[in-house]
């Protein structure tokens, strides 16, 4: 086995950070938070809230009344449940009357994609401190601007990419970074196809209490239809409706490509590739455009090289594991959302539900305390009462995280450098896909170069008054 790579300062610090969050005296006074989107996925990562006595959920908002009246039965039940009565959550149509309550000292944004740099940025300009769900942005504009925004900003910033609160993937990434399979060689990162189909028709008029021009907000202004947003349809298209996301090539490779970043960040590879091409399709027909399958090659400076595929394109490379085995969702025996890592002496595979090593022996070995730890964010311990199973144990954590961050505990574990460094590499995938050319990044320049039509697209027009200005 090689020799593991000493920790530098930074690595002690970060460590050192991680402590404090629990070694540090906990101020009396509860963080307020104010929820901006309150879809299924906004009430269960908050449902775990009313457990946690640093910590309020005193605000939501959202443009769809029914979904902003059940979030607020649903979360006010769970803190009565808890004995922590909880009934005066305040309810707003407008996310900017939200934002204007000095009472609120952070916010949650679980919205679709395509609202969360101009929500991310809105804000920060407000005072609040920012979680938002992943991925960042659906342009490289976008995602540039929310990394000037809040590095501008004194807040504390928290990525929704919970799979780095979890002590499994933490351990796993530990261990290929310090060197237990080896030198990293090659990287496959998959995720699930994206959906065809869709319908335009019938246009009808939005449900009543569905304010749908503030839905749509920056993006374009098109006709009301069941499928394209409405919760309930069979087909709500807003993560594959290339207005509002860049598909599963974002939205769930986002899982995946940010523990490939937390690798990097910890083996000094700060850059995301340079060089994209491959292969993809975007469907033609129906109402749902977002790409829907992918095969790009991404190179580092340095020549490494990422391949970024669906799980369907995965299941034809034979240089790389197909372990049959449960991961974590009933009836998936295959990788289907995951990272593999392809060493000189072995492979891994960090998957949203399961870390696998070549070496099963390897993920019991021991982090040795002059190697490389990684931030610790996994719940210690689970509160009584609290909503059980892996997502909510590792979205509580990584909440937790970053409500104590607010307090003064400690840093974020999803830091804003690392989200858009993990994004763009979606970014730029979808860019050489539309394009059908590859894509040359200049980090230095932020510009893509040889490939005229990608650099166009770098930005999409934006709805007045949002924009990212």
């Amino acid at each position: 086995m090689p020799r593991s790579p000493q920790p530098t300062r930074r690595h002690f610090l970060a460590a050192s950070a991680s402590a404090a969050i629990t070694a540090k005296a906990a101020p009396s006074d509860k963080v307020t938070v104010g929820i901006i989107g309150s879809g299924g996925r906004a009430v269960f990562e908050t449902k775990q809230y009313p457990s946690f006595d640093n910590t309020v959920i005193v605000a939501i908002a959202d443009a769809q009344e029914s979904r902003r009246t059940g979030a607020k039965q649903a979360l006010e039940k769970q803190y009565a449940d808890q004995g922590r009565p909880n009934s005066g959550i305040r309810l707003y149509s407008d996310f900017r009357e939200l934002l204007a309550q000095k009472d609120i000292d952070a916010v949650y944004i679980a919205t679709p994609d395509h609202w969360h740099v101009s929500m991310t940025m809105a804000a920060l300009k407000a005072g609040k401190h920012v979680h938002c769900e992943k991925p960042l942005g659906v342009s490289v504009e976008q995602d540039l601007a929310a990394l000037k925004a809040v590095r501008a900003s004194n807040k504390v910033y928290q990525y929704g990419a919970e799979r780095r609160s979890t002590a499994e993937a933490r351990k796993g990434i530990e261990l290929i970074v310090n060197g237990r399979i080896g030198k990293v060689q090659k990287i496959y990162v998959i995720a699930p196809p994206s959906l065809t189909g869709g319908s335009p028709t019938p246009v009808t008029e939005p449900p009543k209490g569905f304010d749908y021009d503030m839905w749509l907000g920056p993006a374009p202004k098109k006709p009301f239809c069941a499928d394209r947003c409405l919760e309930g349809s069979g087909r709500n298209g807003i993560f594959v409706i290339y207005d509002y996301s860049l598909g599963n090539l974002a939205n769930w490779a986002a899982h995946p490509m940010d523990q490939v970043q937390w690798w990097a960040d910890n083996s000094g590879r700060k850059e995301s590739p340079i060089r994209y091409e491959g292969a993809g399709a975007v469907p033609t027909e129906g109402l749902f455009d977002a790409v829907l399958w992918w095969d790009v090659k991404c190179t580092y400076q340095d020549g490494l090289e990422l391949r970024m595929v669906d799980s369907d394109t995965y299941k034809k490379y034979t240089d790389a594991p197909h372990p049959q085995m449960p991961f974590g969702r009933p009836g998936v025996t295959a990788v289907h959302n995951g990272a593999v890592f392809m060493g000189s002496e072995g492979w891994a595979i960090v998957s949203y539900e399961k870390v696998v090593f070549s070496d099963p022996k390897v993920m019991d070995s021991v982090i040795g305390p002059n190697e490389i730890h990684l931030q610790d964010t996994a719940l210690a311990t689970i509160p009584k009462g609290m909503p059980t199973g892996h997502q909510p144990v590792a979205t509580a954590g990584h909440h937790q995280n970053w409500i104590r961050a607010i307090r003064g505990e400690g840093k974020t574990v999803g830091n804003i450098e690392s989200a858009v460094r993990s994004d763009l590499v979606s970014q730029f995938c979808d860019l050489c896909i539309r394009t059908g050319k590859p894509i040359l990044w200049d980090p230095k320049k932020e510009t893509i170069v040889g490939n005229d039509a990608a650099r166009k697209l770098m930005k999409r027009p934006m709805r007045a008054p949002w924009g990212v200005a």
